[in-house]
Order: structure tokens, then C-alpha cells, then sequence
């Protein structure tokens, strides 16, 4: 009796992935969501509206259908998910598209180099000379590109956070690498009460104030420029440390803890968010992939576990902890003061 072999399946699904990818990658940049948005086309209209090339342009379309982001019903007319309409049309506050365009414009790219980063523990990319927030943003078009892409990453999370974090026994907030200032928006939107303030380099502070006139909240959120290697951290009954501690060594993270509690108020708290590996480093396929992306971005960051993090934490002073799930693949570590 013959042996039958393992099945091959699962084994060029992965290996194959990038194809899958790079489809919805070029939809996102070629707008093929916000131009359904507005109604469905059939192939040929849809394809002149995004100036694609008729010869793969129904091989495109229906491969966006295959993997569920699209829809074509019997007259051959395409439209968007509720999914892709909720997340995918740039006109939409719920656009989650730049962190597609990130993905899309730099860590494609990186990743190709992931054998070379495994063998010399280097980054991929290029920095010159510089840590990779200060190769960006001396860039205005990869500053800007970077920007978004955090904002779109950090909202779901931020959304969580607005609403299961207790707010109501709060006052004032600080959210250190805060970039255009997602989370200090999204509190404010969901707790009128709350003040906020955005810490970040001082070339972020443009961004930071026109994304929080555009989201009405202007009133509520302030900027604070300064580097948080070298200056004090703003004082606040509540201090984040959102999708930031991944970006470097253990040294820094330690240091950014202890800054933390030092302008922490009494009876405060830190929240601590970001895409998690699980304490038995088996399951966590997202978190341990977003480990080997500071690899590609970073000198010397790296993912942790829950179990790490609340073990910094305690040695920084704060007492009782405890870790919440969010949105979007995110968790929230919390330790009071």
C-alpha cells in the first residue's frame, strides 16, 4: 500500500502570498476602490477611469473578485465589498489605504532583502548614517507617505483605545511618537473632558495641527516638539507609548518606560499598544512577522510579548497591569502609577 504524500497546498499559498499582495497593493495605488465607491463599472469603463492596459485588466479585476475584495454580478459589472468600501476609499474617514501605500512603496522592496538582514543583523533599509524616523523625514515625499501610513495603522487600535480604556477618571493625555496625532484625535472625539497632548520631532508639528483642524479638534489637542532621547516627557495623568517600542533596542524601550513614570502623575497609568508576539511564540504569525520587520527598518528593534512588556513595566515602578485586546490586531498593556 502506497503512502500518500503530504498535500502541497498550504505550501504555495505561502510561498506564493507576494502574488496576492502586490494585487491589492496596486488596486489601493491605482484607486480602483475610490473610483467603485462612486458606483459599479463593467471592465472596460473601469479600467479607463484607472488607466490600466485592456490586456490584464479583467485578469486584474477578477482576481480582486476571487480574493473577496470585489464583487461582478451577471452583467459584468464590478463593485466594492463592504469591507473595501469601508476601508479602501480614500474619501472616507475609515481609509486604511495608507498603510497599503507604505507597504506598497517601501516594505515591499525591503522585504526582498530579508535573507541578507537574517545573515548580518543589518537593516535593509537605507539610513545614512541616521536612525530610519530621521532618513524619512528629511524626505517629503516618504515623510508624508510614512505619516498617513501611521495614522491608517494606529486607527483601529486608537478607536479601541478611545472606548475601552476608563477615560472618565482621566484628564490629560500624552501620547509620545504620537506622528499626525491619531490617538490624541480619536480620544478627544470620544471624551470631550480629556486634553491631549502630541509628542513628537518638532518637523511633525504641520501635521499634527492640520489633521486635528480637520477632525474638529483643534481646541482640545496640542503639539509638543522634542526628542525623547534627550528632553522629558510632558506631564499627564495618562501616558501612550502607541506602536513606538518596537522601533528599538531594549535599552531604549527600558528608558522609555522610566521617562514614563517619571511624568506620570500619581494615580495615572502608561498604555503600552502595539502588535504583540504570544508568550509562547507559536501562534503569533502577525507579531513575530512585525518582529522581522524592525529587522528591516531598524538598528536594533524587535517585537515583545505581553509578558515582556509588563516585566519592563514592573521594573519602571508601575504596580498592577493588565493587557486588553484591540482592533486591528493590536494589544494594550496598561500599568498604573
Amino acid at each position: 500500500m502506497t503512502r500518500e504524500h503530504p498535500r502541497t497546498d498550504r505550501l504555495f499559498e505561502i510561498g506564493s502570498a507576494y502574488r496576492q499582495a502586490k494585487v491589492l497593493l496596486s488596486a489601493v495605488e491605482l484607486g480602483v476602490f475610490s473610483e467603485l465607491a462612486a458606483g459599479p463599472l463593467d471592465a472596460r469603463d473601469l479600467a479607463s477611469r484607472i488607466r490600466v492596459h485592456g490586456r490584464s485588466a479583467r485578469d486584474f479585476f477578477d482576481a480582486l473578485v476571487a480574493t473577496g475584495l470585489l464583487t461582478r454580478d451577471d452583467e459584468g459589472q464590478y463593485r466594492n465589498t463592504e469591507e473595501s468600501d469601508f476601508y479602501l476609499d480614500r474619501a472616507k474617514p475609515t481609509y486604511l489605504g495608507a498603510s497599503f501605500d507604505q507597504y506598497n512603496r517601501r516594505e515591499y522592496v525591503l522585504w526582498g532583502s530579508l535573507t541578507q538582514s537574517l545573515q548580518t543583523g543589518n537593516p535593509a533599509a537605507e539610513t545614512h548614517g541616521q536612525d530610519h524616523f530621521g532618513s524619512l523625514y528629511n524626505d517629503a515625499a516618504r515623510f508624508r507617505t510614512f505619516v498617513t501610513a501611521m495614522t491608517s495603522g494606529s486607527l483601529l487600535a486608537a478607536q479601541g483605545i478611545a472606548h475601552q480604556f476608563p477615560w472618565e477618571n482621566y484628564q490629560t493625555l500624552c501620547d509620545v511618537g504620537t506622528a499626525q496625532g491619531c490617538l490624541p484625535v480619536q480620544v478627544a472625539l470620544a471624551h470631550p473632558h480629556v486634553r491631549a497632548i502630541g509628542f513628537d520631532l518638532p518637523m511633525l508639528c504641520s501635521a499634527f495641527e492640520e489633521y486635528a483642524v480637520e477632525r474638529n479638534v483643534a481646541d482640545r489637542v496640542s503639539f509638543a516638539g522634542g526628542d525623547f532621547f534627550k528632553d522629558p516627557l510632558p506631564q499627564a495623568d495618562v501616558i501612550v507609548l502607541g506602536r513606538v517600542l518596537h522601533n528599538w533596542d531594549l535599552e531604549a524601550k527600558k528608558m522609555l518606560l522610566d521617562k514614563a513614570y517619571r511624568s506620570i502623575r500619581t494615580g495615572g497609568a502608561v498604555i503600552v499598544y502595539d502588535m504583540l508576539i504570544d508568550d509562547d511564540r507559536r501562534t503569533s504569525t502577525t507579531g513575530l512577522l512585525s518582529s522581522l520587520n524592525m529587522l528591516l527598518w531598524t538598528a536594533g528593534g524587535f517585537g515583545y510579548t505581553a509578558t515582556d512588556c509588563t516585566g519592563w513595566m514592573r521594573s519602571a515602578g508601575f504596580t498592577k497591569t493588565m493587557v486588553r485586546h484591540l482592533p486591528g490586531g493590536n494589544s494594550m498593556i496598561i500599568g498604573e502609577k
